[in-house]
């Protein structure tokens, strides 16, 4: 684990020319309601590191470990995938793609906070520390809920009529 950096999630970097030419007197709503949503989440991430590194996952018989494990991972891999998807939705400039990858957030995010529920279940997750993760998803919902509303709708459709 790199201490410097506990989430490994790259930090957000405004970039000089954030606006479209002849536009720099707008604020532009929907890249700081992303980039606050995308902060919240990189919180979430070094507590939830945290949190699955204090389960251990040997077994005597090593079939449990295995599943441990394997849970552990696909609760980091979707939830590294929230910060990936919040990035790549400020660059997408289409409606239609920023939905799609709002979509794919909402998922993620609910599988973390059921999956936490999960591990405290089975004993292997301390219960406070799987409340505080979720209240602060329950956080970064109403965040959530704030990025998607600043979404402007464009003249592009959705050709799976989902999006419309």
């Amino acid at each position: 684990m790199n201490i410097e950096n506990l989430n490994e999630l790259p930090d957000w970097e405004d970039d000089e020319d954030e606006t479209e030419e002849g536009e720099g007197w707008k604020t532009n709503t929907t890249r700081i309601a992303c980039k606050a949503l995308y902060e919240k989440w990189n919180q979430i991430m070094i507590m939830l590191t945290g949190a699955l590194g204090t389960i251990k996952e040997i077994s005597e018989t090593g079939e449990e470990a295995d599943f441990v494990a394997g849970q552990k991972a696909m609760i980091l891999g979707d939830a590294y995938e929230v910060g990936a998807k919040i990035r790549s939705s400020e660059a997408a400039s289409m409606f239609v793609l920023k939905m799609e990858n709002a979509a794919i957030i909402r998922k993620n995010a609910q599988f973390v906070k059921s999956a936490l529920l999960n591990l405290v279940f089975q004993n292997e997750l301390d219960e406070e520390h799987a409340e505080t993760l979720r209240n602060e998803i329950d956080d970064f919902r109403q965040l959530f809920k704030n990025w998607v509303n600043s979404f402007e709708r464009d003249e592009y459709t959705d050709e799976w009529g989902l999006f419309t």
